[in-house]
Parts: structure tokens; sequence; C-alpha cells
């Protein structure tokens, strides 16, 4: 009798798992420490900004943005990162978590499948999340590391856009999972190579391109932001209160 291949949930982080940008917490929790100076974040955060807003199809943006991500980390100790990311976790990372997203991660656990965070924020960040929801593991970029310390460089590229579909697949051939059979979960259209290396991929949090590619594809769509599901709620009310105050408005008499 053949095995059945094992199965998988893939999940990005930011926007997906977490309100927010992990590399920006892990920025800003070293800047909250004294790691760096003003100018320092302030140059990290528009690296940041402009990669998010303009560039993350950008060669260039992507580079930049890439040298930002590593150089703040670069000659400090991987232990002494290590024990920041954990403080880091509890006072930003957890309160920012989608429980929704949580919830089906849970139940993917639950039918003994394996989760996997797939994120181009460090991998380190990437395990210690993992680690402390009890996921199976994590795929990021990579900082390079000498002599315990970090380098500010990368080993390989940022973990972006097909670099993600490439790593999942990569994981597959390793670990004998099924990717016809596996999941996957964005909230970005740059993450479509993700989404279509698997048999069964969903939006969360869509941005607009990928909200509309979803809807076309007929799959499903989750969407735990506050505000839209409070849009969602009051439209119907809206819609009724604008009608009532037309109706109730006396029309103009005609000249």
């Amino acid at each position: 009798m053949a095995l059945t291949a094992k199965r998988a949930a893939f999940f990005d982080v930011d926007n997906t798992l977490i309100r927010g940008s992990t590399i920006y917490f892990l920025g800003h929790g070293m800047y909250q420490r004294g790691f760096f100076t003003k100018k320092d974040i302030s140059r990290f955060v528009l690296a940041n900004l402009r990669f998010r807003l303009t560039g993350k199809e950008n060669k260039e943006e992507i580079a930049r943005f890439q040298k930002a991500a590593t150089d703040f980390i670069g000659g400090h100790s991987v232990k002494d990162i290590e024990a920041i990311a954990q403080e880091i976790y509890d006072e930003f990372v957890s309160p920012a978590i989608w429980q929704g997203t949580i919830d089906i991660a849970q139940k993917h656990l639950s039918n003994n499948e394996e989760v996997w965070l797939v994120t181009a924020a460090p991998e380190d960040m990437a395990l210690l999340i993992a680690n402390r929801l009890g996921f199976t593991g994590a795929l990021g970029s990579k900082a390079e590391i000498k002599d315990g310390a970090y380098t500010g460089a990368m080993e390989g590229g940022l973990l972006h856009g097909k670099e993600k579909a490439i790593a999942v697949q990569g994981l597959a051939q390793r670990a004998g999972l099924d990717l016809a059979s596996c999941y996957a979960y964005s909230d970005s259209h740059n993450d479509l190579p993700l989404l279509q290396c698997v048999g069964h991929p969903s939006a969360i949090n869509p941005d607009a391109i990928l909200g509309l590619r979803a809807m076309a594809e007929g799959w499903p769509i989750y969407d735990f932001r506050r505000a839209r599901f409070i849009g969602r709620l009051l439209s119907p009310v809206v819609v009724r209160l604008a009608g009532l105050v037309t109706w109730l408005t006396p029309r103009r008499k005609p000249r």
C-alpha cells in the first residue's frame, strides 16, 4: 500500500499573520534599546516603506531594502539579537497577530498537516515566531553569520516573489510534501508564485490586485481587518440611512 504524501500549509507573515512588518518591529525594538540612532532608523523605515509602496517588483528597491534589512543587525552577536528578538516578539509581534489566521493554522495542525511560515523577513526571526506559535518551521531571508555575529550581508537573495515558490518547492522535495495537496495563504499579489505552486491557495487580508485575482479564481478569501469588518457591517445601514435622508429631503421646486 502506497504511503500518502505529507501535506502542509504555508503562511506569509506580514499582514497575513500579523498586522504590520516583522522587520520593522525588530528594527524599532532595537532602536528603543539604543542599538542605533534616529537617523539610522529613519533610513531603514524609508527603505522599508519604499519597498512596500513602490518597489515590490523593482530590483533596485528590493536591493535597497535587502541592504537595509541586514545592515542594522550587522556586527551584533547572534545570541544578543536572539535575546532581543524574544522581547520584541512579546512586546510588538504577539499583540499584532491576527487571531483568525492562527485559527486557520491550528486547523491544519489538528489535521496532522505541517504549518510553515514563508517570509522575506530574517529567517531567525521567522523561526522564533514559528516556535512560539507551535508551528512546524519557517523559511525566510538568511543573514550571514561569521564567528557568532551577523556580518550585515545576506546568504542568497531576499525571499520575495518567485523566490518564495522556489524555497517551498525545495522544501517539498526534501520533506516529501505533495504540493498539489498543500495550502498557501498571503495578503499580497507579489506572492502569486507561492499561491500558484500549491493546490489550495487562499487570500488573507488581500490587497486590491490579489483580491480581484482570488475572486476570479474562486479562491477562499479571509479578511480580518477590523475596519473592513466594520465597513461590511455598517454599509447596509449607511445605504439605508442615505436612502431615508434622500426620501425625507424636500425636492426643489422647478423654476
